[in-house]
């Protein structure tokens, strides 16, 4: 069912995906939010049995709480979290786009190892990414979670599977999906004009704080 919570999630990476990088302070920021948020509303069931709270209140702080963490420590080092950004969008990549690639043929232990391999080194080329090229890292990582949400590869019953489960699996979506594709493309290639062009000077001038810290060249993160 699609709810306001649902339409939320929607705008929210609709907001990344498109203009994500180019206001990098409320990027960082909106998907430190997210990534809280998601963390307090995983973490919910599991506070249940040392506190005797209503099961939905009980989310609902937890969601809240957890979002206002992420978002705080997200505003509050800014440049720590591109590397993390890009790292986690990097281990993603690794582990469920290009690790069963390589693993595809091996059993046991070596098929573990594989995917082992190359999540760690996705995590390790993300971080990289985000050093060196922090405006295409966050261009990339915005529209891609962005994109995640928007289409609704992502969900809120896609968390309720995985804390009823033991496996992350659920959180697989497929990254050939027309939907994923279309928001992703378009965001990164918005996102791209958005510096080509010029846009990002006027949006960091019309929206309040948006001048402590932007991405504005591959280089160089620039600190508060």
């Amino acid at each position: 069912m699609f709810t306001p919570i649902n339409a939320g999630l929607v705008l929210a990476g609709l907001l990344l995906a498109f203009v994500g990088a180019a206001v990098s302070v409320y990027a960082v920021t909106l998907t430190g939010l997210l990534v809280g948020g998601g963390a307090g509303y995983l973490a919910a069931p599991s506070l249940a049995g040392f506190l005797a709270v209503d099961g939905l209140v009980l989310s609902a702080v937890a969601v809240v709480t957890g979002a206002a963490v992420g978002g705080f420590i997200a505003y509050a080092g800014l440049s720590f979290a591109v590397l993390a950004i890009g790292g986690l969008v990097g281990g993603f990549a690794g582990r469920f786009a290009v690790g069963p690639i390589y693993a595809a043929d091996a059993a046991g232990i070596e098929g573990t190892l594989l995917l082992v391999g190359a999540t760690l080194a996705g995590v390790a080329l993300g971080a990289l990414f985000g050093f060196v090229l922090s405006r295409t890292t966050l261009i990339v990582s915005t529209a891609f979670l962005g994109a995640a949400f928007a289409s609704r590869s992502l969900t809120l019953a896609t968390l309720d599977t995985v804390t009823a489960g033991t496996t992350v699996e659920p959180l697989l979506f497929d990254v050939t999906a027309p939907a994923f594709l279309a928001v992703f493309v378009l965001g990164v290639l918005s996102q791209f004009g958005l510096f080509r062009f010029g846009y990002v000077t006027k949006l960091v001038g019309l929206l309040p704080g948006a001048w402590r810290w932007t991405a504005n060249n591959d280089r160089k993160v620039k600190g508060s």
